[in-house]
């Protein structure tokens, strides 16, 4: 054997005797110390080393989003059904039982305070069809009255002057950039997820979304509200919550996604959408100029309005109203709102100067919804001589002409004060 070989064989030799001498020097060991131990179980993490947009601004807002309750009256049957309102609409839970109206939580959403006072920001459809509202933070849970609402935005403002949270700063929508950090706190599935934050960008400004919506008159339209698209997770129950930047202002309201089953057949992902904050505003300004401290209206459900017995002497427009029933075709389909249809405008009457025509429908006045002619005429005995109301009417061409629901021109809402006077009933 050659020099050069022999000492080949003898690094194998020794390579192969220390890696057997150290698998046997392990295998052997029966314990490890207490300090060896503790080098491995025994670390720390620096939270100032981690850098995150993310962590100040949740931080900052997180305490203003409020899990909203969503209570109605309804029948119930021998058996229990689950039903709800979902898609990113709010999180429904629903009843049936004995032909008892009873009182059940009928589905949660989420909302931000937005000011000092208890006013809270949320979605139209999450206090749709509400008996009562209340708002929950965690710990308590306190009544809520819907002071300000447009079903065409699906913007509600709430106000709860007993809930003292503090409001998140709003920011301006119309700054939004395509790319830019969009971060979503809510409360998905209800209280059991209590103010989940979930994170994307913003995908796409100013999407055209279309949908049918039945306004607060009763009469369906089709809708088209620009959104802000995220592909922040928005899920059931996160409907009126925030969508924030990385400065903790509100920048928009998680109002709907699109998932395969509600959209098209297509598998769909990421595509949530937010009502843009600046769209709202008008709203958050409206209720803040209707707050009064001092006049804050009962939550308990009892009546703003007291209705006088006698209406002997009470001022008039000078119209004669009826009720447009639900048996009509128009009115059923929703092609035609609800209120108070007037039949006839007496000559020289307040209603006349005030340009309400004979077939116009009363839906508003003072900013109560009129639903029939009883009810404007109740509203009405609570006013007095020279009370200047503000009256809003539909309006179509051929209301009176039209023989089938498909001639009904496409009319309008119409707004316009009168001021009631005492004037002599037309002669009967």
């Amino acid at each position: 054997m050659t020099r050069k070989k022999l000492t080949l064989v003898l690094v194998l030799v020794l390579t192969l005797s220390l890696a057997m001498s150290a698998c046997i020097h392990a295998s052997g060991a029966t314990t490890l110390t207490e300090e060896e131990i503790g080098s491995i179980i025994n670390t720390t993490t620096d939270a100032s080393q981690i850098s995150s947009p993310f962590t100040s601004a949740v931080a900052a807002v997180k305490d203003s989003v409020v899990l909203v309750r969503n209570y109605q009256m309804v029948s119930s049957y021998p058996n229990d059904f689950g039903y709800g309102f979902g898609f990113g609409f709010g999180y429904g839970y629903g009843n049936r039982g004995d032909n008892n109206k009873t009182e059940k939580l009928y589905g949660t959403g989420s909302g931000t305070v937005v000011t000092a006072y208890g006013h809270i920001l949320t979605n139209y459809h999450v206090v749709e069809g509400a008996s009562r509202v209340t708002v929950w933070d965690g710990e308590n849970e306190y009544a809520a009255e819907v002071v300000v609402y447009s079903e065409e935005k699906d913007i509600a403002v709430l106000l709860a002057p007993d809930c003292k949270l503090p409001a998140a700063p709003m920011g301006d929508s119309d700054s939004l950039q395509v790319g830019e950090w969009a971060i979503v706190i809510g409360n998905p599935l209800g209280a059991d997820f209590f103010r989940s934050t979930t994170v994307g960008i913003v995908s796409s400004l100013e999407r055209n979304v279309e949908s049918r919506s039945t306004d607060k008159y009763g009469r369906k339209t089709t809708i088209s509200n620009s959104m802000i698209q995220v592909d922040a997770a928005i899920n059931s129950g996160n409907s009126g919550g925030g969508m924030f930047n990385v400065l903790g202002q509100l920048m928009g309201i998680p109002s709907m996604k699109y998932t395969t089953s509600w959209y098209s057949s297509a598998d769909v992902d990421n595509i949530g959408m937010c009502i843009p904050i600046n769209v709202a505003k008008p709203l958050v300004e409206e209720a803040l100029r209707l707050y009064d401290p001092a006049k804050i209206t009962t939550t308990d459900g009892s009546e703003k309005n007291t209705v006088a017995a006698d209406t002997a002497d009470k001022p008039r427009m000078g119209i004669t109203v009826t009720t447009l029933s639900t048996s009509n075709s128009a009115v059923a389909q929703g092609m035609l709102p609800n209120g108070a249809y007037v039949k006839a405008v007496d000559a020289g009457s307040p209603a006349e100067a005030a340009g309400i025509q004979e077939g116009d429908i009363i839906v508003e006045v003072d900013g109560t919804v009129i639903t029939s002619h009883t009810e404007l005429v109740n509203l009405l005995s609570t006013y007095k001589a020279g009370d200047v109301l503000a009256v809003k009417v539909y309006r179509s061409e051929n209301i009176l002409t039209a023989e089938y629901i498909s001639e009904l021109a496409e009319g309008e809402y119409i707004d316009m004060t009168v001021e009631l006077k005492i004037i002599a009933a037309p002669a009967a």
